[in-house]
């Protein structure tokens, strides 16, 4: 795991001062080595965590072999030796050293953007063409690693982080961009291809980019979300399913046990963290060291539920205790390393998680992506039933939205409210919203919303079913920009490196083309096939609990050890300059959530995020 940053500038040769800023703010990234490689209009830069081949041989910016292209390179490559052999095969050659970095560069100098159907794990990379004085970039499938970039009149800048990108470019305005802000009040995060910064964009999962000097351009090469569903796998047995399946997972964790340092997981002792970490039991060498938070509160704290896990497996186990208020202290880490507004009160604990796993360990395993492949969220289930209603003529559908919208009850007038909506795939979007009714109260003046989001998404989703459409939805949408950002930044703060099992793409593949009865199950519960995998490893009555999260009491904090330090900035005229939020309106959420109206807490816990980096200079 890296951090990668390059300058392309036709008019003048980029600044090696400003490089040196920007390698610094990533420093964390990347603890174990450094440099930078200049030529012409092109400087690259990069900070590296060693993970694989620790010696000068995996150092970056890295040459090929015959001096044409230069690369640098963050994230995880597992298949690499495989890479080596089929270079080898088409073009024998004198290997430095064992790193991925090389195996792709040279991959790269040979195929061209064709290795990229080659390559398998988490990824951003760049690569210069001396000769042909272009750039080629690329992110992975899934979106697991970042790459921010700028596109500007005299080249481009890129980087692991947005904040560096003003190093390199100190002259780009930091104008906020106005639907970036709609979408990060509607749901909380800011979606691909947009940044938070107008000037600012971000790569989008499963993509690639070429600048030269007739400009910059980006093209899909990878699309799970356009794989049509195996109707025929509906009669097939579920024995020969879960086979399957479990071979997929033995192979993804496996891979990922590739690491010249110590490696270990988190456990959380839900269905997807149990897996993975019984999968690694039964595929590695030796215990699994598993890491999880625990807290004083029982209404957040799942530790015991991990120790049983643990306990069965025989893992050796770290719990970091706390009560939940301590996750406050890591407000200034928060700050210091989100570079865009993110609501997800998650990321507390998923720092604390990764700050404690770090202490003995260079690489974590996560479980992330059960939940969107495999139908875990209960969005799924309110995706199937809301289906139906968008089965009927529109004028009658509309007459029932203004029915349920008259209800005193809440959750009528927002199921009236999502039947509103255009099609389903945007009434998905609006139950995906943590402000629901309020965003309009609050943010008058901003257009659009992620409802149209997800309604324009949907034209390339070849799904039958609402609970499909929704899990394509969240997984294209909602698992890069929020929950793969999250953990990204939050392990990276502690130079963790995580990876993500479950997002193997030839495991994603498959999930795609399962039907939704081996799902959803006959009771809608979600994660059918994946609940009955993980039963192989671990006696069903650890497993079968109601599903919590990773949460944190937010509205708690704000009537509490927080109330002072929210009152402060919510109350600052100042922070509000270019924001279209309506001062007064905030502050009413404050006096709402003191009154104990808790709908409110998402919002106001994302606009006071939103003042607290305003006024550490983040935005």
């Amino acid at each position: 795991m890296c951090g990668i940053a390059g300058a392309l500038n036709w008019k003048r040769a980029p600044s090696a001062s400003a490089m040196d800023a920007a390698l610094q703010r990533m420093r964390l990234r990347g603890p174990d080595d450094g440099g930078t490689w200049t030529e012409g209009p092109m400087m690259l830069g990069h900070r590296r965590l060693s993970i694989v081949d620790l010696t000068e041989t995996g150092h970056q910016p890295m040459v090929s072999h015959d001096g044409r292209h230069v690369m640098v390179f963050n994230g995880e490559v597992y298949n690499a030796p495989e890479l080596r052999a089929a270079v080898d095969k088409e073009r024998p050659t004198v290997w430095r050293g064992h790193s991925d970095t090389e195996a792709i560069l040279e991959g790269f100098a040979l195929w061209g953007q064709a290795v990229l159907p080659r390559l398998r794990g988490m990824f951003a990379f760049a690569v210069w063409d001396r000769h042909g004085q272009s750039l080629f970039a690329a992110r992975d499938r899934m979106g697991v690693k970042p790459f921010y970039y700028m596109d500007r009149a005299d080249g481009i800048a890129f980087a692991s982080r947005p904040r560096p990108l003003f190093d390199l470019c100190p002259d780009a305005s930091r104008e906020i961009d106005p639907l970036a802000l709609r979408y990060y009040l509607d749901a909380g995060f800011v979606p691909d291809p947009l940044g938070f910064q107008a000037c600012v964009r971000k790569l989008p999962p499963g993509h690639f980019l070429v600048a030269d000097a007739a400009g910059v351009r980006v093209e899909r090469y990878w699309d799970f979300r356009a794989i049509p569903v195996e109707t025929a796998w509906e009669t097939r047995s579920e024995a020969d399913l879960l086979d399957e399946l479990d071979g997929l997972v033995k192979d993804s964790v496996r891979m990922r046990l590739i690491s010249d340092v110590p490696l270990g997981a988190f456990l959380s002792g839900g269905i997807d963290s149990s897996l993975v970490t019984a999968v690694m039991s039964a595929v590695g060498s030796g215990p699994v060291s598993t890491f999880s938070i625990g807290f004083d509160d029982p209404r957040f704290d799942e530790s015991a539920h991990a120790q049983r896990v643990a306990g069965h497996l025989g893992t050796r186990h770290w719990l970091k205790t706390m009560r939940v208020d301590d996750l406050t202290a890591l407000l200034p880490v928060f700050f210091q390393h989100y570079d865009e507004p993110l609501f997800d009160v998650s990321a507390f604990p998923t720092m604390a998680v990764s700050q404690a796993a770090r202490s003995q360990v260079t690489v974590a395993l996560t479980g992330d992506g059960g939940d969107e492949l495999f139908g875990g969220y209960h969005y799924c289930r309110v995706a199937q039933r809301m289906a139906p209603f968008f089965a009927l003529p529109p004028l009658l559908r509309r007459g029932l939205s203004h029915l349920l919208k008259t209800i005193p009850h809440r959750q009528g007038r927002l199921l009236g409210q999502a039947l509103a909506r255009r099609d389903l795939a945007a009434a998905i979007g609006y139950a995906r919203t943590m402000a629901k009714d309020l965003t309009a109260f609050i943010a008058p003046g901003l257009q659009g919303g992620i409802d149209d989001l997800f309604s324009r998404a949907a034209a390339s989703i070849p799904v039958s079913t609402g609970a499909e459409l929704a899990m394509r939805l969240d997984a294209a949408i909602t698992l890069p920009a929020d929950y793969l950002h999250k953990v990204d930044v939050a392990s990276m703060a502690f130079s963790l490196e995580c990876r993500e099992p479950l997002l193997d793409h030839p495991l994603v593949e498959w999930a795609a083309r399962l039907p939704l009865k081996w799902k959803l199950g006959g009771d809608g519960s979600g994660k059918y096939l994946l609940r009955r995998l993980a039963a192989r490893y671990v006696p069903r009555d650890i497993l079968e609990r109601p599903k919590q999260g990773f949460g944190v009491p937010v509205g708690q904090w704000l009537k509490g050890p927080l109330k002072q330090w929210a009152l402060d900035r919510l109350g600052d005229p100042g922070l509000y300059r270019g924001l279209f939020i309506d001062r007064d309106a905030a502050l009413g959420l404050m006096d709402r959530l003191c009154r104990g109206d808790r709908t409110v807490e998402p919002l106001l816990w994302a606009v006071v995020v939103l003042l607290g980096g305003r006024e550490t200079g983040k935005w």
